[in-house]
């Protein structure tokens, strides 16, 4: 798996905001064999699980998916789904500069 497309800061920054316990969304680019056909994740992270869990859950995602790693813990967006809550959280930077409105 490979990731590029974001800065240190931007790293920091989400990192942080996880930190604190607040739902955080990284956007990059990604390649990753077993996803043909994908060239970006979100990764939405909190270190508590229980918001994490109840945010997956209210967005129709299971929450059995998070990737349970401490101390950042995420959920991993791809795909139409990726954009349909990028736009519904209003992600808007990470939607216009990775590409995401276009089919």
């Amino acid at each position: 798996m490979v990731a590029f497309g974001i800065t240190r800061e931007e790293l920091l920054q989400w990192k942080a905001a996880v930190s604190r316990g607040e739902i955080a969304f990284l956007t990059h680019y990604w390649l990753d064999s077993r996803f043909p056909g994908y060239k970006t994740v979100t990764k939405v992270g909190c270190n508590n699980l229980a918001t994490l869990s109840a945010w997956c859950e209210a967005n129709g995602l299971n929450p059995r998916y998070i990737h349970n790693r401490r101390p950042f813990p995420h959920f991993d967006l791809v795909g139409a789904k990726q954009k349909e809550i990028l736009q519904k959280e209003n992600q808007w930077e990470q939607i216009t500069r990775f590409g995401l409105l276009c089919p």
